[in-house]
Parts: C-alpha cells; structure tokens; sequence
C-alpha cells in the first residue's frame, strides 16, 4: 500500500471503526509470527479489521475510540487454559499439604458448603483479578458452572465452562445422573453465546467410573462439545489406577474410547512414554500447570517432550487453593524456568514457545483458535496492552523474553474481550472490584 497516498486521504474516505489502538509494539502470534514496531490495530464491532503500520492504519480508519499504547505490547489476551475459579473463596485455606490430603480433608468439605452465590462471588472475584492481569479467556472446572457463566457474562470476559462431575453427590446437583443432565441444560442454556462455550468435565479417573465417562463422552459427541478431565496428576493416581484397571489412566481413557482431539487433558504430570504416544495419535490437547504441580509437590510435567511429539500444550493457573494467584504472566515464567533447570538445558521451553503456550496455543487446546489468541483480520478483539514505561522493563532486547521473564500481570493496562473494553489505565470498567472484594470477605468469615 502507497502510505503517501493514505496518509493524503480526506477523512470523508476514512473508514469508521470503534476502536483504535495505536503507538506500540503488535505481537500478533499469526503463523509467520508477525512484531510491527511502530504498529496498531483497528477494532469494528466484536472483530479485528486491520492491523498493520500505525501510519496506515491512522490514515486508513476514523475510530470512536482510540488508545495510545504508549510505546507498550499490544498483544492477543492470555488464555488460562485450566483453572477453577470460584477458588478464590479458599484462597490459602489449606497449603503445604499432600494433594489427597488437601483435597479430600479441606477441599471436599469446603466446596460441600458451596451455593450458587459463593460461586458467583467468587468467580467474580477470579475474573477480575484475570482481566488485571492480561487474561480474557479462561477454562473452568467447577460446581454451579452457571454461575461461573453468569459471573464471566457479566464481566465481559470469554470463558469455557462445564460442570464437575463425578460418582460421589454434588452440593449442587446430588445425584451423578442429575450431573449429566445439569451438564446437558447447561450446554443448552449457553449454546451459541458470543462468550460462553459449555463442556463436558468428569473430573478424573478415580472418582469417575467407566459408565460415567462414557457417558459424559456421549453427552459431548452429541452436543459436539469439549471433554475436559484431570489426568495422571500424581503418582499416587497413576499408581491407584493401575491397580484398579491394569493400565495407566492415559491408557485406561483409550480403551474405553474417551481420547480425541476434543479431549483437554489436565496436568497431565505422571506419564509413560506409551501415554505420549497415545496423546499424540489421538491429537489429545494437555492444559499445564506448573505452579499448582509444585506447590503441590506432584511432580513435573514432561513437556518438552510432548512439545517435541507435537502435541499442543496451553498453560492454566489451576485454582487459587493451590497456586495462590491467578497471574499468568508468573506461571508463564515458572513454565519456561522449570523446565530448563529440570533437564539442565537453558534452551528448554524457549520464551517464544511459551507466549505461544499462552495465547495461540492455548486458544487452540480449548477449540477457539479460529476465535481468539492471535491479533488476524477476523479474529474476535480479545486484545490487551503492556506497558514498558517501567524501570524493570527497560531496556527491552526481545519482546518475547521481556513478556516471559521481566513483564507481570501487573503491567497490564488495557483489557479488550470480544471488541469490549474491560480495563482502562487499568480500572476496570465492567463491575465494583471492591464491592465483589467485600462480598468474598464476607463469603469466606461465614463458611470457615
């Protein structure tokens, strides 16, 4: 395009748009990996129509709204890939225990007083702190998934939900059978919102048995929606159901014809090199959670290799009772220095790979990689900007080092989900951060 030319047109020729953000670095994460230096992206309705020069893109389009980047990142927003949200009510309730003993000992009963308004609340809480620090889309695994849905609707920000299920009565629909049709009027309430896509969530092999997931597969065939369990997790998980079935629980999904390319396994720590090569043939997508799985002492993920089987890996948080935060920004560099000082390789996990865990990738291990994750001429404007006008940010070598290594949720000013702004100047513009502060508070004096 002549930018001469553009720059000489009457604003009477100028194109319309609602948003305009201009004067930063773009990191698109397009296939060719696509930094424009002095760039800028034009935002019209829900979608992305331009991005490109700042010079062009200012002459090209008149917005309604424009923000200066300042000279920061303007990048796709960050997809926390696993996470139960509605955790911040328990956050720090239970730490420095085994998984089994914090799960079954205070996690089980805490969530046993669980309402529709503490998840609410809670999810509230969580989308908040998400869009404070650069993520607009999430994966959830919970109890009172709709309000997990009302609460992410409300706020603005895109999300993946699905009801918990498992063989034990659930606070919120008792009876495993009235589970899986919680989960299928779920998938019908939600069906074709802009924001909001419903999956199938049995929450791992040992609480679920082989009738309940091949039931919640048939649930997700028919609806051609997600599958999303916890996987070998730990030792003791492996070890438990080995026992049980004879086989690993990678193993043990495939036989019972679970696994496909719309199975989001989590954590995914404890694997044989057989389990890789069944994830690999059955295009299996793996959420990460490094921090969770430390805290936890389960265990390290083996993710180079998947990486290098090919498999696609996104990055979750997992929830607040085990991480403690939300950030996933930090989980981005625990992710990257984990593995290097586990395989003694500096090369490991490459901060570019990484940023692509983050955003791209995990767009695509949740099923939206035609949706989000990636600044492209129509993409939804899932957009956020980093400010660099801070000292621990300058000077600046290598963008994709600089958002592993040096950048924190906190520097995160600007939050567009699906052409909505969010956050401004970092104030966020769709709910009273205080107001839900206050009502978790008050969540968490009545019911521990």
């Amino acid at each position: 395009m002549d930018v001469t030319a553009v720059v000489g047109r009457n604003e009477r020729q100028m194109e319309s748009v609602d948003i305009l953000i201009s004067n930063g670095w773009v990191l698109t994460m397009d296939p060719e990996y696509t930094l424009i230096e002095k760039g800028a992206v034009a935002v019209s309705g829900d979608r992305i129509v331009s991005v490109g020069e700042e010079l062009v893109l200012t002459a090209s389009y008149k917005a309604a709204k424009t923000i200066n980047a300042r000279g920061g990142i303007i990048m796709p927003g960050l997809v926390n890939a696993h996470t139960h949200a509605a955790m911040t009510c328990f956050r720090g309730i239970a730490d420095d225990l085994p998984l089994m003993t914090w799960l079954n000992d205070h996690i089980f009963p805490a969530e046993a007083k669980l309402t529709f308004d503490i998840v609410y609340h809670g999810t509230l809480l969580a989308c908040a702190e998400m869009i404070l620090s650069g993520t607009t889309t999430f994966c959830d695994m919970y109890l009172f998934e709709d309000a997990v849905a009302q609460a992410a609707k409300t706020l603005g920000i895109r999300a993946v939900v699905g009801e918990v299920i498992y063989d034990f009565p659930s606070p919120n629909y008792g009876p495993v059978e009235e589970g899986l049709k919680y989960t299928e009027d779920l998938i019908e309430k939600w069906r074709d919102d802009p924001l909001i896509t419903v999956a199938v969530e049995p929450h791992s092999v040992y609480v679920c048995s082989p009738e309940l997931l091949q039931k919640a597969r048939g649930i997700a065939d028919k609806n051609n929606v997600s599958v999303i369990i916890h996987v070998a997790e730990t030792e003791k998980e492996v070890a438990e159901v080995m026992g049980k079935y004879g086989r690993t629980p990678v193993a043990h999904l495939a036989a019972l014809e679970i696994l496909g390319p719309d199975l989001i396994a989590d954590h995914c720590v404890v694997l044989t090199p057989e389990d890789i090569t069944v994830l690999k043939e059955f295009d299996v997508k793996v959420a990460h959670n490094p921090e969770s799985n430390m805290k936890l002492a389960s265990g390290i993920a083996p993710i180079p290799e998947l990486l290098d089987h090919g498999i696609t890996v996104g990055i979750g948080t997992d929830g607040c009772a085990s991480n403690n935060n939300l950030d996933l920004f930090q989980e981005m560099d625990t992710a990257a220095k984990l593995h290097k000082v586990n395989s003694l390789d500096p090369t490991v996990m490459d901060a570019r790979t990484v940023v692509k865990m983050a955003t791209i990738d995990g767009a695509r291990v949740l099923g939206l990689g035609d949706t989000t994750g990636s600044l492209e001429v129509g993409k939804k404007a899932d957009i956020i900007v980093v400010d660099l006008n801070r000292p621990h940010l300058v000077p600046m070598y290598n963008v994709y080092s600089h958002l592993v290594y040096a950048v924190t949720g906190s520097d995160v000013v600007t939050a567009i989900v699906n052409g909505r702004l969010l956050m401004e100047d970092r104030v966020l513009t769709t709910v009273d951060v205080d107001a839900v502060m206050l009502a978790v508070n008050q969540i968490a004096q009545d019911t521990t």
